[in-house]
């Protein structure tokens, strides 16, 4: 029977510029500070390695590091800083995108990039440590209420979950939509992970399609290398299987997948995998996001290989997704719940995991 979990509140005062721990147990650790631009973190730690959370600022992961790996994506920031807006943080392993927007705004939409909720003030934060079917856990959540005067009113409730001795860990995220009206949904859990020299990326299960994203965002400069190569992996995108031409990821490569397909437990399995047999991985269950997509870039400032990317539409915006009908529809009083286990599996670990 499962132990009866305890639960921690947390408040901004906790907080000052000096590290201090907020919880120490034989499996795991948790740490609070501020950094210099006055963002507020804590650590999940375990044996294998930590994530750096941002409690109160959309509860974005902003670092992950296991057995010494660091997962998150090469960047120009080296802290997060202050912004109601992703594009004034963009460094982070992941953020969570939505959730009555998503995506790149064309000309037409008048939204923010990913978004209002990448870097919601979270209305509160609390620690859960408890047992369950798959044993001990530590766990950060947090609830955010929007709320707009003859507008939307939803509450967003997200959470991080950790295992002992594990590089996996679980992320969640609820909503539901508290006004009289329906609601648009529009989610993506946007990971960012770290660019592998040479990495080669997986799906053994495999889906119906795979497509070259046909649209260029305002943000995308293309170049005639970049565009000839675009041709070509359109083409044949299954191609793109091993990062060997950095130069041909800059701008931006960003493919869909149509119908991935799941095990007999429901859940699709992706992995970048590392020449030394470790690998990143995610899974989660389509049933619940009913699109993917990949990003990969590489330049002097950013190298990502974001090699899944589980979403309810595309991210091309919301008229593009709506025309598409990719825009979802919560009722008054409904809830949406979205759940994936994500991270870094060594080289015995990758060998035993098959899917």
């Amino acid at each position: 029977m499962s132990a009866k979990p305890v639960r921690l509140p947390l408040y901004p005062q906790l907080w000052d510029h000096s590290s201090r721990p907020l919880l120490e147990s034989a499996q795991f650790n948790v740490r609070a500070w501020t950094y210099a631009s006055g963002v507020k973190a804590l650590s999940l730690e375990n044996s294998r390695g930590k994530l750096v959370i941002l409690p109160w600022q959309g509860q974005m992961i902003w670092s992950a590091e296991f057995d010494g790996v660091d997962l998150t994506m090469h960047n120009m920031f080296t802290q997060p800083r202050p912004s109601a807006s992703v594009i004034g943080t963009y460094g982070c392993f992941m953020f969570h995108s939505g959730l009555l927007r998503n995506g790149c705004p064309a000309p037409e939409d008048d939204h923010a990039l990913h978004g209002e909720m990448p870097c919601a003030p979270m209305d509160d934060a609390w620690l859960e440590v408890g047992e369950d079917e798959r044993g001990a856990y530590l766990r950060l959540g947090g609830n955010y209420e929007y709320v707009q005067g003859f507008g939307d009113h939803y509450r967003a409730s997200p959470s991080v979950t950790l295992r002992p001795a594990s590089g996996l860990f679980e992320i969640a995220m609820a909503v539901v939509n508290l006004a009289g009206k329906a609601m648009d949904l529009m989610y993506m859990a946007h990971m960012n992970y770290a660019y592998v020299d040479g990495g080669r990326l997986t799906q053994p299960l495999g889906c119906e399609r795979t497509r070259v994203r046909a649209s260029v965002p305002a943000h995308v400069r293309p170049t005639p290398a970049w565009s000839t190569y675009i041709a070509e992996l359109s083409q044949d995108p299954a191609s793109l299987k091993v990062l060997d031409s950095p130069a041909l990821y800059d701008p931006e490569i960003v493919c869909f997948f149509d119908d991935v397909r799941s095990d007999a437990q429901g859940q699709a399995h992706f992995f970048l995998e590392h020449p030394g047999g470790a690998a990143f991985y995610t899974r989660y269950r389509p049933e619940q996001f009913d699109h993917a997509a990949r990003w990969i870039l590489h330049n002097p400032d950013q190298q990502v290989a974001a090699f899944v990317l589980p979403a309810t539409c595309e991210p091309e915006g919301y008229r593009a997704e709506l025309a598409k009908g990719n825009v979802r529809s919560l009722a008054p009083g409904a809830s949406a719940h979205f759940n994936l286990t994500t991270g870094y599996l060594s080289a015995p670990e990758r060998k035993a995991l098959q899917p």
